[in-house]
């Protein structure tokens, strides 16, 4: 039995659209038991162009801690008190926080992804050469960490340089414009698009092609595609068929799930509770 829900228990909840497929209510829930923390985390599908009026309302109704995802990253970023310097540079805020009496807003994207290769891989992406498909939000914040992170060359291929140019620009001095050929020369590739999923489908019916040739990976790289369901993409199928490492985002998942746990509760995230929670959630789902 878990704890009971009563007048004292604070209330964390996660805002998008669509957002009610999200397995962050298992992830947090699981680690709100696992420390038996008097918490409950629920979703709530705001429409787009609503966030700020959900930021306001963390306000008003003493909301303890709020998980952000498409399409209010941006919103939530303009409508929180102060910003991480993070969550500054990338104009987007995924996770707000009580500072006081005012609302932080931070994007633990990043930090997400490189704590899933660290803890759960046991890959350090310091000193890499990396390669990030996509420039979009989470292409930008996984540009971001890498540079932080000290990967020796951040390059961003993507199709349209201009936005490829501003993620370059997050990694500092180790980032660049890069093209697929720069795929082959890479330590780590990261899929940043949904490019891949297999249930993407052009105009005529056919599968969207894969993000990035998979001629170009072979052994000794890691490919990390952040989608998580499905667990193999055809990209990571691809990987393993060229003797790379093939890892997807539910770590990345999990990792940026617990710095918002952290910052909420004040306590350490039971990180084993959340990863057994996704998986177990993960395998009815496709039971």
């Amino acid at each position: 039995m878990g704890r009971a829900v009563t007048g004292s228990t604070r209330l964390a909840a996660l805002i998008g659209s669509p957002v009610r497929h999200s397995l962050s209510p298992t992830i947090l829930n699981a680690a709100f038991a696992a420390v038996d923390a008097d918490w409950v985390f629920l979703v709530f599908d705001i429409p787009a162009g609503r966030g700020a009026h959900a930021i306001a309302a963390v306000r008003e109704l003493g909301i303890g801690g709020l998980s952000v995802t498409m399409p209010h990253k941006a919103a939530a970023h303009d409508a929180v008190d102060e910003r991480t310097p993070v969550a500054a540079a990338l104009g987007a805020v995924n996770c707000v926080c009580w500072r006081g009496d005012r609302l932080l807003g931070d994007n633990t994207d990043g930090v997400g992804f490189v704590d899933a290769l660290r803890a759960d891989e046991g890959i350090d992406p310091a000193g890499l050469r990396c390669v990030v498909v996509g420039a979009g939000g989470a292409g930008r914040a996984v540009a971001l960490a890498l540079g932080d992170a000290g990967a020796a060359d951040v390059a961003i291929v993507n199709r349209s340089p201009e936005p490829a140019a501003r993620a370059a620009i997050l990694a500092g001095e180790r980032g660049r414009v890069g093209s697929p050929a720069d795929v082959g020369g890479a330590d780590l590739v990261v899929n940043a698009t949904p490019l891949g999923m297999g249930v993407v489908t052009t105009a005529d019916g056919t599968p969207e092609p894969l993000p990035l040739d998979p001629a170009a990976l072979h052994p000794g790289q890691v490919v990390v595609d952040l989608i998580y369901d499905p667990a193999t993409t055809p990209l990571l199928a691809a990987a393993r068929d060229q003797g790379a490492v093939a890892v997807n985002g539910l770590g990345m998942l999990i990792h940026q799930a617990a710095h918002g746990f952290r910052r909420w509760t004040g306590e350490d995230p039971p990180l084993e509770a959340m990863s057994a929670a996704a998986v177990a959630q993960l395998t009815r789902l496709m039971g």
